[in-house]
Order: structure tokens, then sequence, then C-alpha cells
């Protein structure tokens, strides 16, 4: 969900290193493929990317549609940003009018025979979205896209743009109408080769390509995703569409303020986005793991204590997620995600390493810290002189009124904690 990552190359002729790659042969002289679309797709694989396909640089009426619902309704949340580009995002030629192909890509992050949602059971251990396990992908992607660019614009003589993730393009409907695979009840690309687990991005050209044909949904009736859900973001009910103000990805990655009382519950030990639905689809089946380096998990990241995470102050924040995605989300909301976890971890034992943080600069984290002792420490006494020790200092509104909701719920017994 979700992150300019755009490249425009007007570069010199780049006639005398021109390549033509196996299988395809040159018939026109000069180096020049005599099948630009045959050349680019095999060129793609010799980069190393797992997945390439071309559709015309236009969206269907039906992806417009829905992204103007789904803006109208106000499920974006906070993210101004989508309905600020929305005339872009519907329609790539206002992006860029010159366009007239676009060259999908997809690289596979697929963990393999790692179960993604195993991390779940261990409720003093924080769970991390496999798509940020490693590098950022936007890196690791980005240069194998752009070489691809570039490699056209020389060969061609063409112009490219390259999109990765951050500009306003609505990557899964183009993926899909291209036939890299189906947009699943989940919202989510569904690939028959890689399951669940591709990244996106897309080469702009001025080159008129022949498309690809779109890819057949080939959900059926199955409702795994749906029923996986742990906010009900998607649902049976309605499927094909989603809320991201309830979805977790959204709320421990996009949402800057405090995460809705009534949600908290149900992330478990989420702190960094959520894969649920991604990873209960039988498609995954047939998915394969990872082959780039930049993209396997590291070890710091794969079950991290709860204890030790909630401890980081923003230089060991940034030390510790240097190269990641995670740390663009900033050491504040990243601890705020934490002391949510900690605070549904059924382990009274760690409230300890969350009385610190009531005393936390940052709003944000006092107020979570409040919320997490109340989980983890159902002595009302104890809570009330915590309050009350906090009274003289905190000015707060948001963190006055997650004192005044802990000490409400206390006195009502721990059936109507939330």
């Amino acid at each position: 969900m979700r992150l300019c990552d755009s490249l425009l190359l007007v570069l010199p002729s780049m006639e005398d290193h021109r390549t033509v790659p196996d299988g395809v042969q040159d018939r026109q002289g000069g180096g020049r493929p005599a099948a630009p679309r045959e050349a680019i797709l095999s060129h793609a694989r010799t980069l190393g990317l797992d997945a390439a396909a071309i559709t015309r640089a236009a969206l269907p009426e039906s992806a417009r549609r829905d992204l103007g619902l789904f803006l109208d309704q106000g499920r974006h949340g906070e993210m101004a940003w989508m309905e600020t580009t929305r005339a872009r995002r519907g329609d790539p030629r206002v992006l860029w009018p010159e366009a007239v192909s676009i060259v999908t890509l997809g690289l596979n992050y697929g963990p393999g025979a790692t179960d993604p949602l195993q991390g779940l059971a261990h409720r003093d251990r924080g769970v991390i979205s496999v798509y940020a396990h490693g590098k950022d992908y936007h890196d690791v992607f980005k240069s194998r896209a752009k070489a691809l660019a570039r490699w056209i614009h020389g060969t061609f003589e063409a112009e490219v743009k390259v999109f990765v993730d951050t500009a306003p393009v609505m990557e899964k409907p183009l993926a899909a109408r291209a036939g890299l695979g189906w947009t699943g009840k989940h919202t989510n690309l569904v690939s028959r080769r890689f399951g669940s687990w591709l990244f996106l991005a897309e080469v702009f050209t001025t080159l008129d390509l022949a498309p690809d044909s779109p890819h057949a949904d080939l959900c059926g009736t199955c409702r795994r995703c749906l029923d996986a859900c742990p906010t009900g973001a998607i649902r049976p009910d309605d499927p094909y569409r989603i809320d991201a103000r309830r979805c977790i990805s959204y709320l421990t990655i996009e949402h800057k303020g405090p995460i809705p009382r009534e949600l908290r519950p149900h992330m478990g030990n989420r702190i960094y986005g959520c894969e649920d639905c991604v990873a209960v689809c039988p498609w995954n089946r047939f998915a394969v793991p990872t082959r780039h380096e930049g993209l396997l998990p590291r070890v710091e990241l794969t079950a991290p204590r709860l204890a030790d995470l909630v401890a980081l102050d923003d230089a060991r924040f940034r030390a510790l997620f240097a190269g990641s995605p995670i740390k663009r989300t900033g050491r504040d909301r990243f601890v705020r995600n934490v002391l949510i976890a900690l605070g549904n971890s059924d382990r009274p034992d760690l409230v300890e390493t969350v009385l610190p943080l009531l005393d936390d600069p940052a709003p944000l984290v006092r107020g979570a810290a409040v919320w997490a002792v109340r989980r983890l420490e159902l002595d009302v006494g104890r809570l009330s002189a915590l309050r009350a020790r906090s009274e003289a200092t905190e000015s707060v509104p948001e963190v006055q009124a997650e004192w005044e909701g802990s000490v409400t719920e206390c006195l009502a017994g721990p059936g109507q904690a939330t």
C-alpha cells in the first residue's frame, strides 16, 4: 500500500554499443532488433527481472471508476496525495502525454517454504512484512528498471520514463491488463508463477508496442484472503475493495496519529505491515523463493524481540533500519506500533519495558505506552498512581485522553478493555 521515482531519459546516441539479446535476430542492420517487443521482453529477463509484459498507456474505465469510488468514500484515510493526484493516477497519459506503451515489470520477493504467519504465535516477538525483511526494494528494483529503460532508449531511440511504486501510477491494474496476473479479491496482484509475491514497476515509452492480453481472474469462489483479514479492511461481502483506514499495513506504515483504539487488539504483534491476506492465497503454492540477494531476509528482522525494539531511540532506530523501507516510517511511529504489540502480548512481565516510554518526548509514543501499560498491568491502584504522576506534566490532550480511557476501562474490568 502504501511510497519521484521517475526518470526521463534523453541520452546521447548509444548506437555503437547496442546489443541484441540472445534469441532475437538482428534483421534491420545497425544493431537494432527487428522485433522491438520480443527484444525488450528478452532483455528484461537478461537483467534479472522475473516478469515482464506490455500494455497500452491507458487504463480501463473500471479502474478509474473504482479509484473514484475509493477516494470519494474516504477509504484512502490520511493518504491525501492519492486525492491530489487523482487525475494523473487515473490516466497514464495525463501523467505523461507522450506515453504510448507501458512495459510492466515484476520482481519476485517470495519467502519460499517459510510461513510468513508463523511469527504471530510468538507474542513477545514482532512480525514484519516479508517485503521489508531485506534491503529497500525500491533500490533493488529501480536499478534494473532503469537499466532496461536505458537499453530501450539507446536501442530504439525512444523516450522512456521509469516508475517504481511512488509515482501516481495504478500499478496493479496496469500489470493485470498486461497479463502479469490478475487482481485478487484482496486487491493485490496474483500471479500463476509467483503467487502474491511480486513487486511492480513500469517503464513508460513512446514506442508503439503490441500489447499482451489481460489475464483471466482465477480466484473463483475462494475467499481465504477475505476471511483472513484481522480488521475487516477487506470483507467477504465486498471483495476486490479495501478500506485502508482499517488495514494494518496502512495503520502501521502510513497513519501518522494514534491508532484507533478499537483496532489495536486486532493488530496482534504485527509491527510493520500485514501479510495475512497475501500469505493465505492458494496460488502461493506455485511460488518460488526470491533469487535476489538484496531481498533476502536479514536475521535481525525476521523475529525481533519487542523488548529490544521498544527501547530504540532515534539514532539506534536509524542504524538498525539503514537501507530498509522501515526507516521511512520514523522512530516514533515504529515504536508506537511496537507498544501496541506489547499491549497485545499477554506478557505482564514485559510491562517494565514499557514504563520508561510513559515519559518519552513524543506524545504519540507516550499515548501508546499508556495503552500498553493498561493491557499488561491490571492493578488499578498502580495505574491510577502512574496517571497522577503524569498529570503534573502532561499537557497533550491525546495523551490525557489515553489515561482517562485506560483508567475507565480498568475500573470496568478486564472484559471491557480494548
